[in-house]
């Protein structure tokens, strides 16, 4: 059922996609995976943004072949550059996620001073939500940002944990309360901070299981001034447009769970039909073609759930707060068989798809764990979804 939702042209565009990946992103995805070079990263970053890929979801700067770009063609790189590579991926995927807060709510000036950058592939953006206490429930935040009158400059302190691009990113969206007197999400504002901020410092990188090649690590805000025009929106807004957020990355993130599991099926598939057992093709025994029919249909429900909130997205027809639960649908399913297609091609591949010697099967898995974690984990979505179930309930997290 590949595509059912798209129309021709967002198939042409799917086709272009893929080959300039092909071209530009295979050749360094070893690269990236083996020694985790961030100018391989870096190179693919910025011939997307000279081929006008990551102007997708801002139709004003905008000036490619497609008649109406949106989300949907966003999902779609997203899905094809992580079938390829998901560390890179998460890289392009959270600088398009700063460049959106950027362009919806900067002012004119400052917009045209830190977005060019992020759009034309030549800077790097982050987002710092998530703190030592303070996960899925980002309400909890203790980053201050505060206001100082006399010299017109808003005042960040604080510390964040698992920021993609940390360190490598030249802007960073930083979410924090600016009003603790209030309940967070009345009292929380949004602010923009170049990389040459004094104060600003990484204090560590990561090392993960999977995802190698995509930088992690901790920001750290020491009395970090930025002029006041770097607010984003208005003050104590910040948590409103950190929902507005949400969605968008939950449907990409559809995209790239989408991205991993048909890369894990289709070594599953190619393996299944090669590999002798017993006498018979590994496909013909019926543990096996059980497991490749269940990663089939999973996969294609996992389609229609991400291009639905996509095109929903694209539509404007929903508010944010109705757009929820179809994003979070996307993001829990895609993420999850994401997951299970990883394992089973694992399994069906023995003791190959335990080494690096035998294809990216190993690869996919280790990255594959960590879809169901990142932009809300899948029982923060549940809860999500179920909220918008049992609007009579105040359901207790």
């Amino acid at each position: 059922m590949k595509d059912y939702l798209l129309s021709e042209e967002d198939c042409e565009f799917r086709a272009t996609v893929r080959e300039f990946l092909q071209r530009e992103l295979a050749p360094r995805a070893a690269a990236i995976e083996e020694h985790e070079d961030w100018d391989c990263v870096r190179a693919v970053v910025r011939a997307l943004g000279q081929s006008g890929y990551l102007k997708l979801m801002f139709k004003d700067l905008y000036d490619g072949p497609l008649t109406a770009p949106g989300l949907t063609h966003a999902t779609i790189l997203s899905e094809e550059a992580a079938a390829l590579n998901y560390a890179f991926e998460t890289t392009i995927a959270t600088a398009i996620s700063c460049a959106y807060p950027l362009h919806r709510y900067a002012r004119p000036e400052i917009k045209d001073r830190y977005l060019s950058g992020i759009v034309n592939g030549t800077e790097i953006g982050a987002i710092c939500v998530t703190e030592p206490n303070v996960g899925s429930d980002s309400a909890g935040m203790s980053t201050r940002i505060e206001f100082d009158e006399s010299n017109q400059e808003w005042v960040i302190n604080g510390f964040k944990r698992y920021i993609s691009n940390a360190s490598v990113a030249d802007t960073y969206i930083v979410y924090g309360i600016s009003d603790p007197a209030v309940r967070a999400q009345q009292g929380m504002s949004a602010v923009i901070v170049p990389k040459e901020t004094p104060g600003l410092r990484f204090p560590r990188t990561y090392a993960f299981m999977g995802r190698r090649g995509c930088v992690v690590g901790e920001v750290e805000f020491d009395h970090c001034r930025v002029p006041a025009d770097h607010l984003l929106g208005q003050r104590d807004e910040g948590f409103r447009i950190m929902l507005s957020m949400f969605n968008f990355e939950r449907v990409i993130l559809g995209g790239s769970g989408l991205g991993v599991a048909r890369s894990a099926f289709d070594i599953a598939t190619a393996h299944a039909q090669q590999r002798v057992s017993f006498g018979q093709k590994l496909g013909c025994k019926q543990l096996i073609w059980d497991r490749i029919a269940e990663m089939s249909w999973r996969i294609d429900a996992a389609e229609l759930l991400t291009y639905r909130a996509a095109k929903l997205y694209d539509a404007g027809t929903l508010t944010p707060k109705e757009l929820m639960k179809p994003a979070s649908m996307a993001k829990l399913v895609s993420t999850e068989i994401a997951n299970f297609c990883a394992n089973h091609t694992v399994q069906i591949l023995g003791g190959d798809g335990l080494t690096k010697e035998y294809g990216r099967a190993e690869q996919i898995y280790r990255d594959a764990r960590a879809l169901t974690i990142v932009g809300g984990t899948s029982e923060m979505v549940k809860y999500l979804i179920a909220s918008r179930d049992l609007p009579s309930l105040k359901l207790d997290l």
